[in-house]
């Protein structure tokens, strides 16, 4: 168990270490050795965790989807009836809660940029990640429309397109001055243009 522990500890390290250097010099710019210091192993200790720099990235990207997996998980509850509006509510902090994980938000801001070239080994992770979240997106603004919700006739698909949009912006914005951008209040804003519930006045 004492071994499995520090096995355990030393990978979070390397992958804390990532988190950092991917969001200051994204994959391409980051290099085993920079990652090993900073780390505080041996290139070779490195190596014997993670072979390959892209083994590094998909574990990364794998903390990231495990750290946002209470909004994924919002399929379940949208099967089982739940309202809609209550998943768009507060969707921003769920999907990545900000102030306690900047290093994720520099990390997308950077690798999204970076994984638009087909060749990237993270290109077919964000391809389906944005997929599966305008798919989710789309089902509830589908839904709030065939409940007579929305006060748009843009496509479902468009809305969900527009919403994600919006949010990776404002998260880029929010790095560059956190207290002048409120991405909460920005993204609802947005929203309850289409959907009238989301306005404060409504939920009085």
């Amino acid at each position: 168990m004492a071994q499995y522990a520090k096995t355990a500890a030393v990978r979070r390290g390397i992958l804390d270490a990532c988190l950092t250097i991917f969001g200051e010099s994204g994959f391409h710019g980051a290099s085993m050795a920079e990652i090993a210091r900073r780390a505080g192993i041996s290139h070779t200790g490195l190596l014997h965790h993670f072979p390959r720099k892209e083994d590094l990235l998909m574990a990364v990207l794998t903390l990231q989807d495990e750290r946002s997996a209470d909004y994924l998980a919002r399929n379940e509850v949208l099967s089982a009836g739940a309202d809609p509006l209550d998943v768009l509510r507060g969707m921003a902090t769920t999907l990545i809660e900000r102030d306690q994980r900047v290093g994720l938000v520099e990390l997308s801001a950077v690798l999204t940029g970076e994984a638009t070239a087909p060749a990237h080994p993270a290109h077919d992770y964000f391809e389906t990640r944005y997929r599966n979240i305008r798919s989710f997106m789309t089902r509830l603004f589908t839904r709030l429309g065939d409940e007579g919700r929305l006060s748009t006739d843009l496509p479902p698909a468009h809305l969900a397109a527009i919403t994600i949009g919006a949010m990776d912006g404002l998260h880029t914005q929010w790095l560059f001055d956190r207290s002048a951008i409120d991405v909460d209040a920005c993204v609802t804003s947005l929203m309850s243009t289409f959907v009238p519930e989301l306005k404060p006045d409504a939920q009085d």
